[in-house]
């Protein structure tokens, strides 16, 4: 037994994680457009007692026929404002990107779900990674890696400032005496940067987690030093523990100079997971689903990882050498891992490449037993590889009630995770701090 207690996200990636989820007998892709099937699966979640539920988003993605997975879907934010109403203690973390934004939009949207859901509102902050989504916004050329991570971080700590415009005791609300809003406790934004101009104030007090947490999802290397100045969860993706070890020490060590401690900055891994009661049944499962992937839907969805476009090849050739168009400014993470998962696990054709990533992205992937789960996720926890981990399930909403179901009590069995939630707000139950406000000095109160 052990008093930490890992963090868990449950990553909503309908109808599923696995590319081939909506041919999958027990997935009704339609009713991913449905508030009461999405209210069930976070009901669900929260039964589980995950920290999160968590919603990616990327526009701009070329859309193919036969491809359901992340083609189709509803924009993230609208859905968790609804997921507030229908639940109580898991926390709701959407994606919005810094690229395409603006701060007091961003400011504004999460200050309301945050007030509506009494504290649970996180925000994964990207940079839109996808080129294509510059035309989606009339823009003629996608910015350039780094200067991406440059307006980011502008952008995040404007949004800062804005969510700190007005103290949340400017509310005097003083009926007798006349008296609305101590006026002392209202601080006008005055911003004048590099990427933005901006001058005024936010129209709701800071929230009650003082601002929503902050997200972040990038393993390069301005991502990372973005992560240990404004991030407090960071979701990445590696395939062994050394990786994840030393991953968790670059990150955790960059805090100090922030005037950060390490526990200010949850680390949380993604992991696949397929479980049945036996390791066969479960080595059964995955397969069942890779028998839905069509040759054309696998090229195409490998072309997305490794920068090169594999239409018209044999899904038996060779995985093709790095492509020559490769943009130097914009380091290819993820395609370096599945290159490197490609060569570890031996595998020498295209179809064997994307069968092997068809659900897990370049994330990690546990396919067995609950108790085999538990050991794996264990190791990584116990052994400074995570803090925690977002977990997808491979269906929805059979792989997320298998989780819930097997998963989450082998990990109580061991005390390894909550049986109840500790707080009613996100920044409580994954035990963060609230901001100290920079005008009172003080912490403000979390309201539990």
């Amino acid at each position: 037994m052990t008093n930490k207690q890992m963090k868990l996200g449950a990553f909503f990636n309908l109808p599923g994680h696995h590319v081939a989820s909506w041919r999958y007998p027990s997935t009704d892709p339609r009713r991913t457009l449905d508030l009461e099937y999405l209210k069930e699966l976070a009901q669900t979640a929260e039964r589980g007692k995950f920290d999160m539920i968590f919603f990616a988003d990327i526009l701009g993605l070329k859309r193919l026929g036969n491809f359901a997975t992340s083609t189709i879907k509803l924009d993230p934010l609208i859905i968790i404002s609804a997921l507030a109403a229908v639940t109580r203690n898991i926390g709701l973390t959407a994606t919005l990107t810094t690229t395409y934004n603006e701060p007091f939009q961003v400011a504004r949207k999460f200050a309301a779900i945050d007030h509506l859901s009494g504290g649970r509102a996180g925000w994964n902050v990207v940079t839109s990674g996808n080129e294509k989504e510059a035309q989606l916004f009339g823009k003629e050329k996608h910015l350039e890696h780094a200067r991406r991570y440059e307006r980011a971080e502008e952008f995040v700590e404007l949004t800062k400032k804005l969510w700190f415009s007005i103290e949340e005791e400017a509310l005097v609300i003083d009926k007798e005496n006349g008296r609305f809003l101590d006026v002392d406790k209202v601080h006008p934004v005055d911003h004048q940067g590099e990427w933005f101009k901006v001058q005024g104030l936010l129209d709701a007090p800071s929230t009650p987690q003082g601002y929503p947490v902050i997200v972040q999802a990038g393993s390069s290397e301005a991502g990372k030093e973005l992560a240990a100045k404004t991030a407090e969860v960071i979701f990445t993706a590696w395939q062994t523990l050394e990786e994840a070890q030393a991953f968790y020490r670059d990150v955790k060590g960059r805090l100090a100079k922030y005037g950060r401690q390490p526990d200010d900055l949850k680390i949380m891994p993604g992991v696949f997971i397929t479980v049945a009661h036996t390791e066969a049944e479960a080595i059964a499962k995955r397969k069942e689903l890779n028998s839905y992937i069509s040759p054309e839907v696998g090229l195409e969805y490998l072309s997305n990882f490794i920068g090169i476009d594999l239409s018209g090849y044999d899904e038996d050739a060779p995985l093709p050498a790095s492509g020559e168009k490769e943009d130097k400014t914009n380091p290819q993470t993820r395609t370096n891992i599945i290159r490197a998962l490609a060569e570890r696990e031996g595998l020498s054709t295209l179809r064997e490449v994307y069968e092997f990533i068809a659900g897990a992205r370049g994330h990690r992937e546990i396919v067995g037993t609950p108790a085999q789960i538990a050991d794996q996720l264990e190791e990584w926890f116990l052994n400074d590889g995570a803090d925690g981990f977002n977990i997808m399930p491979p269906t929805f909403p059979e792989g997320l009630n298998d989780i819930v179901e097997l998963v989450i009590p082998e990990l109580q069995r061991r005390g390894l995770f909550r049986t109840e939630y500790e707080s009613h707000t996100l920044r409580g139950n994954l035990g963060l701090s609230v901001p100290v406000h920079p005008y009172s000095k003080q912490p403000q109160q979390s309201h539990q």
